[in-house]
């Protein structure tokens, strides 16, 4: 399993940038426009976000993937090697966290979201841009759960059949939440939800 994610991590942006010209991109931009004051990144992978923040913004990134976290700090960023479930900073230390095409990756989503809501700052904000399950009883559901066995194996963790919505709506008052399909992200991970949760 080492090997594959060495390769995983490797290939990861050269694989993705169809769908980041096909309007991930610019998803991205709109999504951490609204990104304000010290910020912190969960499961920042290879640094696809780094470019597309302000200006000037204050950010710190996580990635508990060795091979992930090498190449982001080819961005010249600061990078804290931590899981999602166990972040190391104090309490109330960020005003705005960012997670996007993570949280089907961590091994305890419940977990994860406590430590996001507990690192946050009074008035902070969670801003998400996440693939979910399919609607119940859909088509694209019944495709997810059927391929999720291998799809997790070959995407080192990822999990396409997750409830994430209802995860953050478990843990946060969910502001604003756009649930869309977008045929370039795949046949098994079309449906994302991208909004902001306090």
């Amino acid at each position: 399993m080492g090997l594959w994610r060495r390769v995983f991590a490797a290939c990861y942006d050269r694989c993705s940038a169809g769908a980041e010209r096909a309007g991930l991109g610019a998803e991205r931009d709109t999504l951490l426009a609204h990104a304000r004051g010290r910020v912190l990144e969960i499961g920042a992978g290879t640094g696809v976000n780094v470019d597309h923040y302000p200006p000037g913004a204050d950010v710190v990134y996580t990635e508990p993937d060795a091979h992930m976290a090498r190449r982001l700090r080819n961005h010249g960023v600061e990078v804290v090697q931590a899981g999602a479930e166990s972040l190391p900073f104090a309490d109330g230390s960020f005003d705005t966290v960012v997670s996007t095409m993570v949280l089907c990756t961590v091994p305890d989503v419940p977990a994860a979201l406590r430590e996001v809501h507990r690192v946050l700052a009074s008035g902070g904000h969670l801003l998400f841009l996440e693939h979910v399950r399919g609607e119940p009883g859909s088509k694209l559901a019944r495709r997810q759960d059927r391929f999720h066995r291998p799809w997790k194996a070959i995407g080192c963790g990822c999990n396409c059949n997750r409830d994430l919505l209802a995860a953050i709506e478990g843990e946060f008052r969910v502001d604003d939440v756009r649930d869309e399909e977008w045929p370039y992200l795949g046949p098994l991970t079309p449906r994302v939800v991208v909004g902001s949760a306090s």
